[in-house]
């Protein structure tokens, strides 16, 4: 799982402590930084996010109000001088609330609060590693057991109703999952194409107009697909 997060806050500073704090974990990706709600605003259309870093006190609309105006609003943690406005942050449903200046110990706190709820949500996870470990790691819940999967390991993804197939070069896991869900998960390699399948584009072996041939297998390559498919694969190829 690598997370999208945006940060919103009218110090400099404060932006430049968190973005250095995430940079300490390979599977949490700064997407944006705002310095006032109505850029967030605007970033948000752009580009939904899992996790929002948001300032309470900022100028022409403080980050509650903001937040209340959000019909779908992500995940939220709350950034502030100001610890009286806990409880209101609270009562809208935020994951935590940092109080200025914010300790690394702290912010890891809020971090792991975050992890824990996408496993809870999902049955997958990513572990919160630190930046220097090349391996990414998801776990898969696979009947009574929870396994460790490197996502570099895995070829495709297949999806079987309410039920998905991880294949990977030398195994094959089940889990009761959505593929959707784990589509939200994996990282930038991944691309979806067809309904079905989710594969590695770096796993890919050659292309045609409507398949994908990886792992000695031909995938289809669905309709709605066809042009993401080819222009990441024009990329890469």
């Amino acid at each position: 799982m690598k997370l999208k997060v945006l940060i919103v806050d009218d110090e400099p500073q404060a932006i430049e402590v968190i973005k250095n704090y995430i940079e300490n974990f390979h599977n949490i990706e700064v997407v944006a930084t705002c310095r006032s709600a109505i850029e967030a605003y605007q970033a948000l259309r752009q580009r939904p996010v899992d996790l929002m870093f948001l300032d309470i006190q900022m100028p022409a609309l403080k980050g509650t109000d903001f937040l209340r105006s959000l019909q779908k609003p992500p995940h939220v943690i709350f950034t502030t001088a100001y610890p009286e406005y806990a409880l209101e942050g609270f009562e809208l449903d935020a994951i935590d609330y940092l109080v200025k200046p914010v300790s690394f110990d702290r912010f890891l706190k809020a971090i792991d609060k975050v992890l824990k709820l996408y496993e809870m949500k999902s049955g997958l996870s990513i572990a919160a590693e630190p930046a220097v470990d090349k391996d990414v790691f998801m776990y898969l819940k696979v009947e009574r057991k929870t396994i460790k999967i490197n996502v570099e390991d895995i070829l495709w993804i297949e999806s079987l109703k309410d039920y998905v197939k991880v294949v990977l070069a030398d195994k094959v896991y089940i889990s009761k999952q959505k593929i959707s869900v784990l589509e939200e998960l994996l990282p930038e390699q991944f691309i979806r194409i067809h309904r079905s399948f989710i594969v590695s584009v770096p796993k890919i072996t050659s292309y045609y107009a409507y398949a994908v041939e990886i792992g000695g297998k031909e995938l289809p390559v669905g309709r709605n697909y066809k042009s993401e498919v080819q222009r990441r694969l024009r990329v890469s190829f």
